[in-house]
């Protein structure tokens, strides 16, 4: 009975979900590949809701965004294999990818900036090489977080990608971590054209 009750409430449709990609583990935790999770925690302090429930290989929670319902998302599966995480909750909610927005890191741009997009390749980026493949869809709003590309092309990408901010670049980090939560609110308030107008140049 007390099992029923429990996964009832976790059984109701939501409107959106919202991904935060990362690695889990306190030795990744405020490394370059763990902005998606950053981002994830900012929208948790903004809406007081926490990811502390385990589903789907993940850390859930849920929150309300204006009249909407919204899955938040923690893959605990390591970043590679991200999707098995992702496409379990989609299926289980019945979601489709144009409802799934997903936040992650990017090297291609500057620390600091981020982008918003209706969909896509992988662009390299392992997480999302495995949510495109296990899920057969390219069609995930996403948010880029930059963090910038290798120092210098000898260096070893995973070593870039698993190292903490430098000193220099640890407010532009701060600054664009809670540009992305507000561009996921903004996705589920208005859509995916007025996040990407309003927070693509930032």
């Amino acid at each position: 009975m007390f099992l029923r009750k429990k996964e009832k409430s976790f059984g109701s449709t939501y409107d959106y979900m919202i991904v935060g990609l990362g690695n889990p583990g306190r030795e990744y935790e405020n490394t370059r590949h763990n902005v998606g999770f950053l981002a994830l925690d900012r929208l948790c302090e903004t809406f007081s809701a926490e990811t502390k429930k385990v589903k789907f290989k993940s850390l859930v929670g849920e929150c309300r965004i204006g009249d909407s319902r919204v899955l938040l998302l923690r893959p605990q599966t390591y970043m590679n294999n991200s999707g098995q995480a992702v496409q379990e909750a989609m299926a289980f909610y019945k979601l489709s990818p144009s409802q799934t927005l997903i936040m992650f890191d990017d090297i291609s741009l500057p620390p600091g900036k981020i982008r918003v997009r209706r969909s896509g390749s992988d662009g390299g980026h392992n997480g999302m090489k495995n949510i495109i493949y296990l899920s057969g869809s390219d069609a995930f709003p996403r948010v880029k977080i930059g963090v910038g590309g290798k120092p210098h092309p000898d260096y070893d990408l995973k070593d870039w990608v698993l190292g903490s901010f430098s000193r220099e670049d640890a407010p532009l980090m701060k600054t664009a971590v809670e540009n992305a939560a507000d561009a996921a609110v903004c996705f589920v308030r208005e859509g995916i054209d007025s996040a990407m107008n309003k927070f693509s140049n930032k």
